[in-house]
């Protein structure tokens, strides 16, 4: 199985939503290219991070929060402190 299978599989198997570290550990997988791994199947829409509300990747509504700085969502504190955590879109 693919590295990328494997992330989608084991997504997909774990009770819930997974964290991103949490994942890295069980397929010993560097931080980064795993979140290039997410990042490919967000774009996919095979993944979604919870809370995400449909047509968007952050979780940040259509027009943002109060705190949404100018770059948009990218760059938001509130939002790049927190664990993201994804979900299989569609399969309960």
């Amino acid at each position: 199985m693919s590295p990328l299978y494997a992330v989608l599989d084991a997504i997909k198997n774990a009770d819930g939503p997974v964290s991103l570290s949490r994942l890295g550990r069980e397929l010993d997988i560097e931080p980064d290219a795993l979140q290039g791994m997410i990042d490919f199947w967000v774009r996919k829409g095979r993944l979604r991070m919870q809370g995400a509300l449909p047509g968007s990747a952050t979780g940040c509504g259509p027009a943002g929060c109060v705190s949404c700085p100018v770059d948009g969502p990218e760059s938001c504190p509130v939002l790049l402190h927190m664990p993201r955590r994804y979900e299989v879109v569609g399969e309960q």
